[in-house]
């Protein structure tokens, strides 16, 4: 492959962008095809939400299908989210941004602002919480809290013709993905695929809702088959306060939306809006570049709900590998000159139960006492305050604590002492952060493998956000005190099995490589930028571009170093 500044600007004036971009070419260079030099027609970014490279690694060797095709490509099987809260909503942030949550401020799924004009002061990240008559349950979707623009919206700017799409599972997925200026957005919601407010669900996708109503209302007795490849860990696991997992085979009741959501049909509907809007917008049939963000949760859900060991994921991990086959025989079959990345907002860890039983005895879930509210308690009671107030505000047992600001200046450093020395002294924490002296450090850089806790927390830190305290458990330990359905294991930590994650890319005429070394999910967007002709300007973002080139030549726009 060639890429040289001639080709640049061939690239931006089939763009018609060249005037709007005069120093394109000058960081970043788009490459050329065996075919042509013409950029990508549609640029597919999947997430596939919990899809770790431990699952990659485990399940590599059976895939036939789509995920076959992209395992047989240009494979970085250790790819990081590299910051310390892996969860949904900052994970998705990084992938189509180049950036790190500390710069896309989305630094977990909620956080708590005190200054809220409304009652609820808990944020979701994908809300607008000006939004009259809201609260973080009942909110009015957006991607207002995202920061930075995504490489839809960097190519939009260049070339307005250029449409940008996101289609998910998930609403967050969605919107941090396609940003804020999307030509067209859908996301599962109670039953049906919607759009955002103030936006109209076109009549294709209208069809396929109508198509799935009764297939959703519907219960499925029977259920999917286990291939050969999972019988043998159809195994029933006992779980902490009584049921099972690992012998569920998704045979699911009519009308419940966790089953369903919970459900390799999930995807599979996911991707049927995705095509359809392939065909009602021509996406990549057009003269410039298109970008279509797609968001497949399943995997996700199902890891919460049965964890990541058993028969259900088993399933899941064959079925996505034929949807996924499906949509590249879709794009196929129109001839569309389309470029593929697929990697993941997070990776996940499984129940404790299991793991303990299988060599990991250490395994454990998090002490039900190791809480904002019940640390709070015994500081207020410690320090003299009033019945009924919370020194300490928080989303959950990990991650952001709050001081509350209407204690007075005095009284927060007591609280914000008492807190940090109380919570070091749990054994099932790893490590408790200031955000004073957090705010301090260096973004890290360097082997992102060997990045402190310190510094993966810093990666997930914006000020204006995060908490106070940032609190890190240790390894194995399930932030769960209690499971239930739906929710038996979960993700969140800093630690590898949460941070690893795949990076793969595929397009017709790229030759396939694999590198095993360390990259990050922040250098995808500076990897697919010189393909379709966008330029990031040096200090904009985190990452960098990947070259994609198995030859001497590179697709970053850069000389080929020679020795």
């Amino acid at each position: 492959m060639k890429t040289t500044r001639k080709l640049a600007l061939s690239v931006a004036v089939s763009l018609g962008v060249l005037a709007a971009s005069p120093g394109l070419g000058e960081e970043t260079t788009p490459p050329a095809t065996p075919e042509d030099n013409d950029p990508p027609k549609l640029v597919l970014a999947i997430s596939v939400d919990q899809f770790s490279a431990d699952l990659f690694a485990q399940y590599r060797q059976t895939y036939t299908g789509g995920l076959k095709r992209l395992a047989n490509a240009i494979v970085f099987p250790s790819g990081y989210q590299s910051h310390a809260a892996t969860e949904t909503c900052p994970g998705h942030s990084t992938i189509m941004t180049g950036s790190n949550p500390a710069r896309t401020g989305i630094v977990a799924n909620d956080w708590v602002d005190q200054s809220a004009a409304r009652a609820d002061k808990i944020i979701y990240c994908a809300e607008d919480e000006r939004e009259a008559g809201t609260d973080h349950r009942n909110y009015v979707e957006s991607a207002v809290h995202l920061l930075v623009p995504t490489l839809g919206e960097r190519l939009k700017a260049i070339s307005p013709a250029s449409r940008n799409v996101a289609v998910s599972g998930k609403d967050r997925a969605a919107l941090m993905m396609g940003g804020n200026n999307v030509d067209a957005i859908y996301f599962w919601k109670k039953g049906r695929f919607v759009t955002l407010k103030g936006r109209t669900v076109e009549p294709g996708v209208e069809r396929i809702n109508a198509e799935l109503a009764p297939v959703f209302a519907a219960p499925d007795p029977d259920g999917l088959s286990v291939p050969e490849s999972c019988r043998h860990l159809n195994q029933a696991i006992p779980v902490k306060d009584g049921g099972t997992v690992g012998t569920y085979h998704f045979n699911r009741p009519g009308a419940v939306d966790g089953a369903f959501r919970a459900s390799p049909a999930l995807d599979a509907w996911t991707v049927r809006v995705a095509e359809q809007v392939i065909d009602d917008m021509k996406l990549g049939q057009g003269k410039v570049p298109d970008v279509l963000s797609l968001g497949l949760s399943a995997t996700d859900y199902i890891g919460h709900s049965f964890g990541n060991e058993g028969v259900e994921m088993c399933i899941q991990q064959a079925s996505l590998d034929q949807t996924l086959e499906g949509l590249f025989s879709f794009l196929d079959a129109k001839g569309i000159d389309y470029m593929v990345m697929l990697t993941a907002d997070h990776g996940g860890h499984d129940l404790p139960e299991r793991v303990a039983m299988q060599a990991y005895p250490s395994a454990t879930r998090i002490d039900d006492k190791l809480t904002a509210d019940d640390i709070g308690a015994a500081i207020a009671a410690d320090l003299g305050l009033s019945d009924g107030v919370k020194p300490l505000l928080a989303r959950g047992p990990i991650g952001d604590f709050y001081l509350n600001r209407d204690l007075s200046g005095e009284m927060r450093d007591k609280v914000r002492a008492a807190a940090i020395t109380r919570l070091k002294e749990y054994p099932q924490v790893a490590a408790v952060f200031d955000a004073r002296e957090l705010a301090q450090v260096p973004l890290p850089t360097g082997p992102v493998e060997e990045w402190t806790l310190e510094e993966r927390a810093r990666a997930s830190f914006y000020a204006p956000r995060s908490g106070d305290i940032i609190v890190l458990l240790r390894k194995a330990v399930t932030p769960i005190a209690h499971p239930g359905p739906g929710y038996v294991a979960t993700h969140g930590s800093p630690y590898d099995y949460d941070r690893r994650v795949p990076i793969l890319f595929w397009r017709k005429g790229l030759s396939p490589f694999e590198q095993p070394l360390s990259v990050r999910t922040v250098d995808i967007e500076p990897t697919l930028a010189p393909f379709v002709g966008v330029t990031i300007p040096q200090g904009d973002i985190d990452g960098r571009c990947l070259d994609l080139d198995a030859g001497a030549a590179s697709t970053c726009g850069l000389e080929p170093v020679t020795n």
